[in-house]
């Protein structure tokens, strides 16, 4: 298939699918719309106090499309993987043309973690995210969670439901009840 075009990908997050391949050496990739959808309402965010303090006191600081590539090959840099060589090169010149973003977490200017997804209107779809220091991926969500609020956004889209997400206030929605936050989010004029 090779390097999906942003305007495609572009319009399969707009109808809420998004993409995945089988292994990181897939040519294909398959398209999804699940049925029960994850989201982490703005509003509903939560970190436990013990984790508020662990953040705190490993002095990570957080970045914005600092290092998309980084975070990319962090995500990726897995045994079993659903990102694929090319949807990396898709998501790249997405992110190039400024729909796919970053939030980084560093320890002394090092890229310790982070997550990336894409934003349209008001509404972010998180991808992957990853860390290669303790409570980085903590810190990620906290720091896109504080990125979100601030710039106006209203859908945190994170796709399927996990328990580890769970402990954050990611709660299971019907695809009906997604499509409508889906469509009001759109309308929304926000930048990233």
């Amino acid at each position: 298939m090779g390097i999906i075009p942003s305007s495609i990908l572009l319009e399969a997050y707009r109808m809420g699918i998004f993409p995945m391949a089988e292994s990181v050496s897939a040519d294909e990739v398959n398209w999804y719309s699940a049925k029960k959808r994850g989201i982490i309402p703005l509003n509903g965010f939560r970190l436990s106090k013990r984790d508020m303090r662990r953040i705190r006191s490993a002095g990570y600081t957080p970045g914005i499309d600092r290092d998309f590539r980084g975070v990319i090959e962090g995500c990726a840099a897995r045994e079993s993987t659903w990102i694929s060589e090319n949807l990396k090169k898709s998501f790249i010149a997405l992110h190039e043309c400024g729909s796919a973003h970053s939030v980084e977490v560093y320890l002394d200017d090092k890229l310790a973690g982070g997550l990336y997804g894409v934003a349209i209107g008001g509404a972010f779809f998180a991808e992957s995210m990853f860390q290669s220091e303790k409570d980085a991926m903590k810190a990620a969500l906290l720091f896109c969670h504080r990125h979100l609020t601030e710039n106006g956004f209203v859908l945190w889209d994170v796709q399927f439901y996990t328990d580890h997400l769970g402990r954050f206030g990611c709660v299971e929605i019907s695809s009906r009840a997604y499509e409508k936050i889906l469509k009001d989010a759109l309308k929304i004029k926000v930048v990233f």
